[in-house]
């Protein structure tokens, strides 16, 4: 059964609250939303975070995660209990506050802590029985908002970067290699300091996290890159770090993009497909910056993609 999300966001408050003070006796009781969308929202209360999952979170699949992000404490923040709670119609786990990235300076952006996480994430073993990353999924899902949103002269081409890439990639094939750790949805917003404010960076949200293509958490920004949106220096200290540390989703030396360029291009036409949608709903035209994704998309359409195999040390 489903509930308005407004009864979900207080007693996800209210929980988040009761666990808080759990923790401690002398809790400031500051309390804060930090997302309300359909797939995801958290709150925040003083030094505790609780997180109402995706409607459609499969209860094994997530306790897989959790127990994963439990033992990896250096690379992932570990829920405080690894065992997801059922409130309403959805499943909800409680963290430990961490600070997030300053969106408002872009020049502190933490390009290396993030690609030498992945890299360590990448070269972690996984466990036997983890779900499979679910980035090529939620592309497809974006795609299928695209369509069920309307017309708009910017869906073609958009549909038709899609068309080009691989059945694999668009969730419609099984995935190359699936023997990666993945974190499946990495960007900036997936990464706080514990503790607040200084401590060492650490990867969140495992709703994504699984087995399969590392080149798809590198991605995101690869995609940024190629759009015009991240500039070649920044792009060069997450690509060399990542290197650095041993991550095996790109040669050690040499073009990184025919491991990457599908990955890229699936984001790529996700992020515009996101943009396209929005856009729709809200009856406005597309900003600079979705217009560039959706001019990649464009440009993506005539140019096939680099069907390279995927790179494995």
């Amino acid at each position: 059964m489903n509930f308005a999300p407004g009864p979900l966001l207080a007693d996800l408050a209210a929980r988040a609250r009761a666990a808080a003070h759990a923790r401690s006796s002398a809790c400031p009781c500051g309390a804060a939303t930090l997302a309300d969308r359909p797939d995801g929202i958290v709150v925040r209360h003083a030094d505790t975070v609780a997180k109402a999952h995706p409607p459609d979170s499969d209860p094994a699949e997530l306790a897989g995660r959790l127990a994963l992000a439990t033992r990896l404490p250096g690379i992932l923040l570990p829920p405080l209990d690894p065992t997801p709670l059922a409130l309403r119609d959805r499943l909800v786990t409680f963290w430990p506050y961490g600070a997030p990235v300053d969106p408002d300076d872009p020049d502190a952006a933490p390009w290396e802590a993030a690609a030498t996480l992945l890299a360590r994430l990448h070269r972690t073993p996984a466990p036997p029985g983890l779900p499979l990353m679910r980035g090529p999924a939620k592309a497809a899902r974006a795609m299928a908002r695209l369509r069920e949103a309307g017309p708009h002269p910017a869906a073609a081409p958009v549909l038709r970067a899609w068309a080009t890439l691989p059945p694999w990639a668009r969730a419609e094939a099984p995935m190359p290699h699936t023997g990666t750790l993945c974190h499946g949805d990495l960007h900036l917003g997936q990464l706080v300091r514990r503790p607040a404010p200084d401590g060492p960076w650490l990867l969140i949200d495992v709703d994504d996290l699984g087995t399969g293509v590392p080149a798809w958490d590198l991605a995101r920004p690869a995609a940024w890159y190629a759009c015009g949106l991240l500039p070649p220096g920044e792009w060069t200290r997450f690509l060399t770090a990542y290197r650095e540390a041993g991550g095996p989703a790109v040669p050690v030396e040499g073009d990184p993009w025919p491991a990457l360029d599908v990955a890229a291009r699936a984001l790529t036409a996700q992020t515009a497909a996101r943009a396209v949608a929005k856009a729709v709903a809200a009856g406005r035209p597309l900003d600079e910056v979705e217009r560039a994704v959706v001019d990649a998309c464009d440009r993506m359409a005539t140019v096939p993609p680099q069907l390279a195999q995927e790179h494995t040390k």
